[in-house]
């Protein structure tokens, strides 16, 4: 199936579920921005959002474009990276009237999400114009905010209308088209993890959806030079599979076909990052750089005929929160309190299923391969380490787990390695 073959209609699967996602315009291709007017015919009051960045990327034309369609600008004007949180959300409630009918965002993931969000709690609708192919939540109806302090997922609705201008995003600053083949490229990784936790939790899993995402995966990483040549074909494939994995998030109302432990390390260093007033990678950059750390913790459990695993207590957990999470570690204990994860042990699962574990894990591309697919796009694999320290990674690989109620390989890694010794080293 291709994008179009997606939307707006009942898919009957043959993993006996009905899914749908409605999305009322899809426009990628030269020259979509220019048909901005006729895809918005139905919309009579937009409020625009940008931060200064995408609006000096095509603001103006928009604005030019909607004419007097457009009933008021909430433009962020900010150095540093827009956050998703509580004062951003107000900001663009600010500018709403009780005429506005689309909250229209110019940018990417960050402003995206929070014109799902703001729209989906006003009851309205949102679209957006992307500036760079640069994350796959186009047109998922989650919202990645922080709220609380917390990296959360939160269900609304996609976008109605969904611009992709390939004049516009080949001309993206490259580490956001990087980013973009990275955070697709991290569908091998969170796949596995489907495909693992199926095994493991019984979990739901579409056949029909991960052999769609992972036939996208693999196109795209065929087009890796293309890509970062910025090749028009290939940015606009880039894109369409990109805006691809977000409506199968929506089909199926779960985040499972595109995010895994990559995400969860992803999310890990972005919310870090917040907390401790340090700089973070892009989002599909850290996804791409995760991927390869994941790779490498499946090999660890591979090398293993015969699991072995460890714990430690609640206690010196919490404390290990403390220490990585400091203000919000109230907020990840109780989310795991909730979540029930560490009440229930999985370890007789683990060794009835071991070989099927090890099949499972071992359909990921290994480390290396994976270093290669991002190195052949033009991520530099170098500054990883140096960003965010050896420390910092490891805790991440322990900890980001936490921070979500999903399972990953992340935590069959924990249940094998995570020793009072690690524990030590931490606190």
């Amino acid at each position: 199936m291709e994008l179009f073959d997606l939307l707006n209609r009942d898919i009957e699967c043959s993993c006996g579920r009905i899914h749908r996602c409605d999305i009322g315009c899809v426009d990628i291709g030269i020259g979509a921005l220019e048909r901005l007017p006729g895809n918005l015919e139905g919309y009579k009051n937009l409020l625009m959002v940008a931060d200064s960045n995408t609006y000096a990327v095509c603001g103006e034309r928009v604005k030019a474009l909607l004419g007097e369609k457009l009933g008021g600008v909430c433009l962020f004007v900010t150095d540093d990276l827009l956050v998703p949180d509580e004062e951003s959300i107000a900001a663009v409630e600010s500018k709403m009237t009780d005429k506005t009918d689309l909250i229209l965002g110019i940018g990417s993931g960050v402003i995206n999400d929070i014109c799902k969000y703001v729209s989906f709690y006003n009851k309205i609708k949102s679209g957006i114009v992307a500036t760079a192919p640069s994350m796959d939540g186009f047109a998922s109806s989650g919202a990645a905010m922080i709220l609380g302090g917390m990296k959360v997922t939160v269900t609304t609705h996609a976008p109605d209308v969904i611009i992709g201008d390939t004049e516009i995003l080949k001309n993206a600053p490259i580490d956001m088209i990087r980013s973009g083949y990275a955070d697709i490229i991290g569908k091998y990784s969170a796949l596995c993890d489907w495909k693992l936790s199926a095994l493991i939790n019984g979990e739901y899993l579409c056949p029909e959806v991960y052999d769609l995402v992972k036939e996208k995966t693999d196109l795209i990483r065929s087009l890796a030079r293309d890509i970062a040549e910025r090749k028009d074909g290939a940015i606009e494939e880039l894109m369409r599979d990109l805006v691809l994995i977000g409506v199968t998030l929506t089909l199926l109302s779960t985040t499972r076909p595109g995010s895994g432990s990559e995400h969860h390390l992803s999310h890990f260093f972005e919310i870090t990052g917040i907390l401790e007033d340090k700089p973070y990678f892009l989002h599909g950059t850290d996804v791409g750089y995760s991927t390869v750390v994941t790779a490498r913790l499946r090999e660890e459990i591979r090398s293993f005929a015969i699991p072995t695993f460890s714990s430690v207590s609640d206690k010196v957990r919490e404390e290990c929160y403390e220490k990585i999470y400091g203000a919000i570690a109230p907020e990840v204990s109780e989310l795991q309190k909730s979540a029930g994860r560490y009440a229930n042990s999985l370890s007789k699962v683990y060794r009835k299923k071991w070989d099927e574990v090890i099949a499972i894990l071992s359909e990921c591309p290994k480390a290396a391969e994976i270093g290669e697919m991002l190195t052949d796009c033009g991520v530099d694999l170098s500054l990883f380490v140096p960003m965010y320290g050896a420390e910092k990674i490891q805790n991440g690989i322990w900890f980001a787990k936490d921070l979500k109620d999903r399972y990953s390989v992340l935590w069959l890694y924990y249940n094998m390695f995570f020793t009072k010794s690690e524990a030590r080293r931490i606190l």
